[in-house]
């Protein structure tokens, strides 16, 4: 499964500050409406829920924030690229400036677990995160995202 699949080109923004985490996961409600047409307070909450049980900030500057959603067909995602940094609990410490959110149907398994994943792998690259954080133009972003996915799965 290629990051085309999954995130469209216009589920990415650039945002230059962000005051919190749940501000953060309203901008991603906002998103997640006009992109897939899913109810903004119930992915906020549910962000917000599986955020509790554990933080999302994977590390090196990376939260792969994700909920499972009532009335998804497929696994469906959205990118932010934070001009400024934000603290997100991560593993490691370090404020966090490049989110990937991922949803997925409630009955999702293997599909959920593969998009994490995909998304996990491509953003271990220290070269395409690099180039993330280099540009703020959003298709500039998609071409880079889209690109390094399909050349992962080559």
């Amino acid at each position: 499964m290629p990051i085309a699949d999954i995130l469209p080109a216009s589920g990415i923004k650039v945002i230059a500050a962000v005051s919190s985490k749940k501000r953060l996961f309203h901008d991603l409600g906002d998103m997640a409406e006009a992109c897939f047409d899913l109810d903004q307070n119930l992915v906020i909450e549910a962000l917000l829920e599986r955020e509790n049980l554990g933080p999302t900030g994977v590390g090196q500057g990376i939260a792969l924030p994700h909920a499972r959603l009532p009335g998804l067909s497929q696994v469906c995602g959205l990118f932010l690229r934070l001009k400024k940094p934000l603290d997100f609990d991560a593993v490691d410490r370090q404020p966090v400036d490049l989110v990937f959110a991922l949803f997925a149907p409630e009955e999702a398994g293997v599909s959920h677990l593969k998009a994490l994943a995909l998304v996990s792998r491509t953003l271990r690259d220290e070269g395409i995160c690099a180039k993330l954080r280099a540009n703020e133009d959003p298709s500039t972003i998609y071409t880079i995202l889209t690109e390094a996915s399909a050349a992962h799965a080559a």
